[in-house]
């Protein structure tokens, strides 16, 4: 693991500084986050519902919008079809939600997916079909490469509106005839809304049908509030990973706000079964790591639809009752994670190290094969796929990537081996003949290792500045929180601390963790490093030559190691805002 400390005009960084009214710390990484003027940092700080581009702007939502006001017209009959994971499943609430406002219940339908996979599959399909022949049906979250199946349904009757950001592998639906909203195929890249995931795509779609019913006087979508949508969105947002830059802050900074008040019944027993305490601030840890996890269990080992039903809402009881029922099969997804993950590991161990991983098991369970792919990625620095059996007699399974490699483009190279595949650039799914596996291992590893060779580097830790314990403060901390919510495209910043000094023994707890504090000038800060308890750093700070403490302690979930797997959350009091900080190595 390389350390980098970022660099940054200085100049920008005191103009940034003077304009703005914060201290050098946040000037700084301002800077590095390539504001070039106060107005750019200040619109950064302070996102706006109001800074959102038209709706109607995004590529194909005015044929989306003109289509779906179509059948609402006439009364035709709609159907949602869904994805099981979080960003499916809230944008399938948002829709079904928003049509219930006029007085429509369409159908809905999500993929089971030990028997039907992933997407728009024709087995899926026909099972929507036995309810009926919908007039039009509303695909949320895939459809991009369904051309195919796009073509057979039009044929009985039925035309398509397609919300998705997946990448196109070929021929996409709208060349047969769907109407595909995707900004990633039709988009200019540099758009405010080009990254946004299919609840954001969901929330453009609501707001281009409520303007453009508005201005024709319907008295129903005047009466409706799209910011009451936001909770949802920021949770589809923040858990599939996509880049919280552009409108995804702005409509994830907003949605954390609405979650901490959500008037949802069904979020609310989520929140409980989730150790969430009413009426505190919901962050992005808590949608990664105690929300999605429990939705995400419905479509990974049972059906997804529970999800849906919890966060439409309901009574109190029946919510309460959904919501247990979704932890307890998190529970479940836990353990069998766990078994396939130390099978994996030790697995990877047994093998000569390559530039990707690629590994199958008869006995795995498909549903969980993303999540043991992420924990290989995180672990062993190098993109992991993980592959199951399939009824149909393919292999399938998912893969996770590493900074620096876009998995969809290492997967164009393998394309002639594999059957079907497509995803984000460090999301993807696969499958593949079961003779074609040392193959398709082999051509993966070829295609990673090019495309590392294209400028990837070393696996590394940036290093946004250095500080010492006389420079924290309390507003330091609020600072740096105005950068947030953190994710893909908005990196936590991580601050060193120089001459930092343990007055009292650091202590270790649970599975190898380590708990210790520093002092500074507003008290003793606490700090968590995970997995760390064979690195325990000495009372007194014990210093390196260049004068700075052993402390290695970077802000993160136990699940995504960096640095070597030191990771911390630092919070003063029990409820100030968290920070981020790590030493130097001697």
């Amino acid at each position: 693991m390389l350390w980098k400390e970022t660099s940054c005009s200085s100049e920008l960084a005191h103009l940034l500084g003077e304009a703005l009214e914060v201290g050098n710390v946040t000037a700084s990484l301002l800077a590095q986050r390539g504001f070039a003027s106060p107005e750019e940092a200040r619109s950064f700080l302070d996102p706006r519902l109001g800074n959102m581009a038209d709706p109607f702007a995004v590529k194909n939502m005015p044929a989306a919008v003109k289509r779906l006001r179509e059948a609402m017209t006439k009364g035709e009959s709609i159907a949602v079809f869904g994805d099981y994971d979080v960003d499916g499943v809230t944008a399938t609430v948002i829709v079904l939600d928003l049509l219930a406002r006029f007085g429509i219940a369409p159908r809905y339908i999500l993929p089971r997916r030990m028997e039907e996979g992933y997407g728009l599959s024709r087995t899926a399909l026909e099972r929507m079909l036995e309810d009926g022949r919908p007039d039009l049906l509303l695909a949320l979250d895939c459809g991009t490469n369904s051309a195919e199946e796009t073509r057979w349904l039009k044929s009985l009757g039925t035309d398509l509106v397609i919300l998705d950001h997946h990448t196109s592998r070929g021929e996409d639906a709208s060349k047969a005839g769907a109407v595909l909203v995707n900004p990633h195929l039709f988009d200019d890249p540099a758009s405010a809304w080009t990254d946004l995931c299919t609840a954001g795509l969901a929330f453009k779609l609501a707001h281009a049908l409520l303007k453009d019913l508005r201005q024709a006087g319907d008295e129903t979508a005047g009466a409706i509030d799209l910011r009451e949508t936001l909770d949802l969105v920021a949770m589809g947002t923040i858990a599939d990973l996509v880049s919280l830059t552009g409108e995804n802050r702005i409509l994830a900074r907003k949605g954390l706000e609405r979650l901490r008040s959500t008037a949802r019944t069904g979020l609310a027993a989520l929140f409980e079964v989730s150790g969430i305490e009413p009426d505190q601030p919901v962050t992005p840890f808590d949608i990664s790591f105690r929300l999605s996890p429990r939705i995400n269990a419905s479509g990974r080992l049972a059906d997804a639809g529970t999800a849906v039903e919890l966060l439409r809402g309901g009574d109190w009881a029946t919510c309460l009752d959904s919501a247990r029922a979704l932890d307890r099969m998190n529970r479940e997804r836990q353990e069998i994670e766990r078994t396939m993950a130390a099978e994996a590991v030790e697995m990877v161990a047994a093998l000569p190290e390559t530039p990707a991983i690629v590994l199958f098991s008869p006995n795995w369970h498909p549903g969980v094969a993303g999540i043991v792919a992420s924990r290989l990625a995180g672990h062993f620095l190098r993109p992991a796929i993980v592959l199951c059996s399939d009824e149909s007699g393919l292999l399938k399974g998912s893969g996770r990537g590493v900074a620096g490699v876009d998995l969809t483009l290492a997967l164009a190279d393998c394309a002639a081996l594999l059957e079907t595949w497509g995803g984000h650039p460090m999301a993807v799914g696969v499958s593949l003949r079961p003779e074609n596996l040392d193959a398709f291992r082999t051509a993966l590893c070829g295609a990673v290792a090019r495309h590392l060779a294209r400028g990837a580097a070393e696996p590394s830790l940036d290093i946004a500045g250095w500080v010492s314990p006389s420079e924290l403060s309390e507003n330091l901390f609020r600072e740096i929180e105005s950068l947030g919510p953190f994710g893909q495209g908005n990196p936590e910043p991580v601050l060193g601390i120089r001459s930092a000094r343990l007055s009292y023994p650091a202590s270790t707890f649970g599975s190898g963790h380590c708990r210790f504090s520093i002092e500074t000038p507003f008290g003793r800060l606490g700090c968590v490093a995970w997995r760390t308890g064979g690195r325990v750093p000495p009372r007194g700070g014990a210093r390196g030559p260049c004068g700075t403490a052993h402390l290695e302690c970077v802000e993160g979930p136990p699940q995504s190691p960096v640095a070597g797997g030191g990771l911390a959350r630092s919070q003063l009091r029990g409820d100030a805002p968290s920070g981020s900080f790590c030493g130097t190595r001697a």
